[in-house]
Order: structure tokens, then C-alpha cells, then sequence
């Protein structure tokens, strides 16, 4: 405890010296889509504990992205105490080398954030690369016990700290009963499979058809022919009139919709801990998931979700069916949902963002 005459001046040199200054680099173009990303909130969180933060990049366009990251990069990096780097799989962990060289090249430490759920199978196809980034960290992060198991053999992982949610945000309701209002929300792309969800439609039983149950589809479309593929798919098995497709959903939005539903459905075939299924736990829904990637490291099958093998119609449907004519299997999943997304919120990840940044800043000689 540093002591002086006056106190309160010696308390602010000690919270002045408490501040990081952070170069945080990942895709910050979200918001200028109306949805901010978790790497965004982020950012603004720990310029409200008093950090100094600087991000890169909100650039919509990815050669301008690219672009915008190296420049910053370049121009902060005598200025910054830390670089936390998100690091992606595919095309994007190019963007991840090069910036990491700048910033290392005048001795700023880093912290690589491991993202998305096809990172372990980029990691088996070049291993060596992945390797040489990863051993190059200060400090790398995993948002999933998945990602930490699969990548661990490519360089010593730090921790992990999952994204994180604004619990407050999303209105609680117990379902006691599930009816088969269905909400399924995330982008549509090959990756995700959103054809599984009305090929599910089709493959409900007898004793759901008379509900008449209804899907929301809300996700942007990413222009790989999937959100045409769902259109067409759900013309071909008559399931059409069960289906809507609104679009986009603003985040702000996103807890209006999901009160507004009772099951969730995650179809993916590729995945880590997708924020739209924890939402959906936040919510209380009663979520159905294929069994991919992270999610049994995030989901207990039974205890908070009911989970299918991946590319499963039939399987999905008969989960579906459990909840909506199992009362107290919907209410056991339904309130075991908002347990487990109450350990997500930013109360107990922030903390563990703000600690690792410290002692990660400190080897540098101190922060700012």
C-alpha cells in the first residue's frame, strides 16, 4: 500500500499506474451491422474500469479490415501495454501472424484469443503454424473447455474464460410447459446446417402435428446459398407454412424474440460455445443441440439440454417431441438452463479478463 501526506493523491497515482493500456484486434464491424460482438463489449467494459483502450478494426470490408489492423497495429504499438488478438481459423489467422510480428517486434506482450469451433480442425491441417503462433504468446486464451482440450497440444493455454452475456438483459421464464414454438437464431451458412431445422419440421410426429408448431429462423444470410437451401427445403417437404424467415435480428432484440419461444434448436455440424444457445439459456428455453464440437462441454444432455447426434433430423424432432409432451422434463431443463448462463455473465468474466491483463501487462515493466 503506497502511503503519502495526502492520501487521496497517493490513491490516485496508485489507480492511475492500475490502468492498461490495451491494443484489443479482432472483427469490430459488428456494430456498424447493429450487433455489437462480445470482443466489442469487451472493449467498452474495460475502458469503463479505466483502461485505455484501443480496437481494431470496424471495417465492414475485409481487405480494408485487414488493412486498418496492421496500420493500427503499427502506429500503437509503441503506445500500448498489451495486444489481445483474436484468433480465427481460415483466411483470418493470416491477419493474426502479421499483427502478432508487429506488435512483438516492439516488444508489446500478447494475449491470442482462440475463436470458433473449426480451429481444431484448422490447427490438424497446420500444425506448425499453429504452433509457432501459439508458442510466441504471452498468454492464450481458450473460450471453451473444448477449444482448451484440442488446442493445447500446439502451445501451453493460460486459460479459459468463456464469452460472456449481460445476464440482466434477458427475462426469465420457467417453462413448466414447452409448447413447440421453436426459435432457432444464428447465421445462415453451410457451417450451421439450417437445413436440419425443417427437415426436423418434416420428421415431428403425429402427436405434434395437431399444435401446429411454429420455427423462427432469424440469422443474416452470408451468402453461401444456405438461406435459399432452408426456402427450398421447407417448400419440398410441405413444411412452408410452419417456417417464418424474419431476417436479421438487432441484438437489442435478440431477448424480445427468444422470451417469445419456449425450445431452441442449434443445428450445427461445426461449433464452440455459440453465444446464441447460451442466450437461449439465459432465456429458460429448452434447448435441443446437435452434440458437436464444445457444446457437450457446455451442455449436459438430461441436465440443462437435450442433445442429438449431428445431421439427425428424426433425432431432433423425437427431442423436440420429449419436451414439448414431458412437462417436467421442459421444467427441469428450463430452469437448470438460467443456472448454468448465470455463470457466463460479465460479473464473473470480467474479473478474469482484468487479472489476466495485469500480470500479463507487468512484463513489460508495469502499466500505464
Amino acid at each position: 500500500m503506497v502511503r503519502s501526506i495526502d492520501g487521496r493523491v497517493a490513491a490516485a497515482e496508485v489507480e492511475q499506474r492500475a490502468r492498461a493500456r490495451l491494443l484489443l484486434v479482432g472483427d469490430f464491424s459488428a456494430s456498424k451491422l447493429g450487433n455489437a460482438s462480445v470482443a466489442e463489449e469487451l472493449a467498452r467494459r474495460l475502458a469503463r474500469e479505466g483502461d485505455l483502450v484501443t480496437t481494431t478494426s470496424a471495417q465492414t470490408r475485409r481487405l480494408l479490415r485487414v488493412a486498418d489492423m496492421l496500420l493500427t497495429s503499427f502506429l500503437a504499438r509503441d503506445r500500448v501495454d498489451v495486444a489481445v488478438i483474436d484468433v480465427y481459423s481460415g483466411a483470418a489467422f493470416r491477419w493474426a501472424e502479421w499483427v502478432s510480428a508487429i506488435v512483438r517486434g516492439a516488444g508489446v506482450p500478447t494475449v491470442h484469443v482462440l475463436r470458433g469451433g473449426n480451429l481444431p480442425s484448422f490447427a490438424r491441417e497446420n500444425p506448425a503454424r499453429v504452433g509457432r503462433l501459439l508458442r510466441s504468446s504471452n498468454a492464450v486464451v481458450a473460450l471453451s473447455g473444448y477449444l482448451y482440450e484440442q488446442m493445447s497440444p500446439y502451445g501451453e493455454i493460460a486459460e479459459t474464460i468463456p464469452n460472456p452475456i449481460d445476464i440482466g438483459r434477458y427475462e426469465y421464464r420457467l417453462r413448466r410447459t414447452a409448447a413447440p414454438r421453436l426459435a432457432w437464431l444464428r447465421s445462415f451458412h453451410a457451417l450451421y446446417n439450417p437445413t436440419l431445422a425443417p427437415r426436423m419440421l418434416a420428421a415431428l410426429g403425429e402427436s405434434i402435428a395437431p399444435l401446429r408448431p411454429q420455427l423462427v429462423m432469424m440469422g443474416a444470410d452470408k451468402g453461401d446459398g444456405s438461406l435459399q437451401a432452408v426456402r427450398e427445403t421447407a417448400k419440398r417437404l410441405g413444411v412452408e407454412d410452419l417456417l417464418s424467415l424474419p431476417g436479421p435480428v438487432q441484438k437489442s432484440a435478440v431477448p424480445g424474440r427468444l422470451a417469445e419461444a419456449d425450445v431452441f434448436i442449434n443445428t450445427t455440424d461445426v461449433d464452440n460455445v455459440p453465444i446464441s444457445v447460451i442466450e437461449a439459456l439465459a432465456s429458460g428455453m429448452c434447448v435441443v443441440s446437435t452434440d458437436v464440437g464444445g457444446i457437450p462441454y457446455l451442455l449436459r444432455d438430461g441436465v440443462d439440454a437435450l442433445l442429438v447426434p449431428r445431421d439427425d433430423p428424426a433425432a431432433m424432432a423425437a427431442a423436440v417431441t420429449r419436451v414439448v409432451t414431458e412437462p417436467e422434463l421442459a421444467e427441469r431443463l428450463s430452469r437448470n438452463a438460467r443456472a448454468k448462463a448465470e455463470t457466463f455473465d460479465w460479473s464473473h468474466v470480467l474479473p478474469s479478463w482484468r487479472k489476466l491483463i495485469a500480470k500479463v501487462a507487468s512484463r513489460r515493466g508495469g502499466t500505464a
